[in-house]
């Protein structure tokens, strides 16, 4: 294994943890970034076919046994470095999961691979990382001495409290973006052309492309062509939630990327899993996320976010309110009554645009380019039939 010179040091307590891919037995591209809110036990452990790879995993057993490890509050993942071993750790689930580092990116970006300075085999570190619902890190040992964070772990206050009290996550609420007459004219809208079923991006081969994954994303789509529809859209966007955003979030919006009724449907189970909207090439311009409730007889449709457990209510209001996302990934509950959302991913440009977008009204000082995608949702009314 070729290892080209690094300077990186392990992360400290205090610094967050990197994100990382790797493979597990289920998912060849397991994001890492997706197990925050809960602590997690990162462990580098080597050859899956070394002692301390086995040593760590009969440890990791012994605490899933005891009940630490439970998913919900705590888990625990061993990354072997190299290809998987048939008699090397296997996943426990729920609690404990096993990644490979095959190519050894992921020790390098954690310090633990470095070139040998007489020439020789890389030098391989093995040590064990302690991580907050954040994936920042709350203290770290080497490989053998994993106890101790085992027994820090236990003495850790449930995961919501980890900063000592409940911690909100970074979002703008804003009532009054649509008048209730133009809530009313998109359900309308939905309610004459039905919607088509709404994909996720994921990435294949370098591209990103789109799939249909009911058990991660039940939504049905609606797309608003009308281009008076989509200029009352943007005088809206551009007057009342734009001056909001570069209070919060000192970010200059100046264009929307797409319009879109969109419906959570409790007649087919309407939800969106936990995820992240810019994690693709494709989609990676992204930089905030906005729903905006259309109608307000429904149940259901909270959002939550693993990174800040306290829990938010459904576009944190009714109709007409807003709700924005910088970054963030969310869970879209499951609309368990009628549910009309709209949302808007927004993404920062610079320079001409090449698809020659309308722009939306400046309303202020002069802004850096970027831009603004709005969808909207609904689901099925609450006297509709089963």
């Amino acid at each position: 294994m070729s290892v080209s010179p690094t300077e990186t040091r392990p992360p400290l307590p205090g610094e967050p943890a990197p994100w990382f891919q790797a493979a597990s037995a289920a998912n060849p591209r397991f994001a890492f970034s997706s197990v925050a809110g809960r602590y997690t036990l990162l462990a580098f452990v080597g050859p899956a076919d070394g002692q301390p790879a086995a040593a760590a995993d009969r440890a990791m057993q012994a605490l899933r046994a005891e009940g630490l490890l439970d998913d919900a509050n705590r888990c625990a993942f061993l990354l072997t470095l190299g290809p998987p071993a048939p008699g090397g750790p296997q996943d426990r689930i729920p609690g404990l999961r096993v990644l490979a580092d095959a190519a050894g990116a992921t020790y390098r970006a954690y310090g633990l691979l470095r070139p040998d300075p007489a020439g020789a085999e890389p030098l391989i570190g093995l040590a064990a990382f302690l991580l907050d619902p954040l994936l920042r890190v709350i203290a770290a040992a080497p490989l053998e001495r994993i106890g101790e964070l085992a027994t820090l772990l236990r003495q850790l206050p449930p995961p919501h409290l980890h900063a000592g009290q409940e911690t909100p996550a970074p979002v703008l609420l804003l009532p009054r973006v649509f008048e209730l007459e133009l809530c009313r004219r998109f359900i309308d809208l939905y309610a004459r052309t039905g919607g088509d079923d709404s994909g996720t991006m994921v990435e294949r081969d370098g591209r990103t492309v789109g799939i249909i994954d009911y058990s991660h994303k039940r939504r049905f789509d609606c797309v608003i062509e009308d281009a008076d529809l989509q200029a009352t859209i943007r005088a809206r966007v551009a007057r009342r939630l734009v001056p909001e955003i570069r209070k919060a979030f000192q970010f200059e919006v100046t264009r929307i990327e797409r319009y879109i009724i969109a419906c959570y449907d409790a007649a087919t189970g309407g939800h969106f899993a936990a995820h992240r909207d810019n994690t693709t090439p494709g989609t990676a311009h992204r930089r905030f996320a906005v729903t905006i409730n259309l109608n307000d007889d429904f149940d259901g449709g909270d959002r939550g976010f693993r990174n800040w457990p306290a829990p938010l209510p459904a576009a944190g209001g009714r109709r007409s309110g807003l709700l924005l996302l910088p970054a963030a990934r969310g869970d879209a509950g499951d609309a368990r009554h009628p549910l009309r959302r709209a949302a808007l991913p927004l993404r920062r440009r610079r320079g001409a645009d090449p698809r020659g977008e309308p722009r939306l009204a400046r309303t202020g000082a002069p802004r850096r380019g970027c831009r603004a995608g709005l969808a909207s949702g609904k689901a099925t009314p609450r006297n509709a039939p089963p």
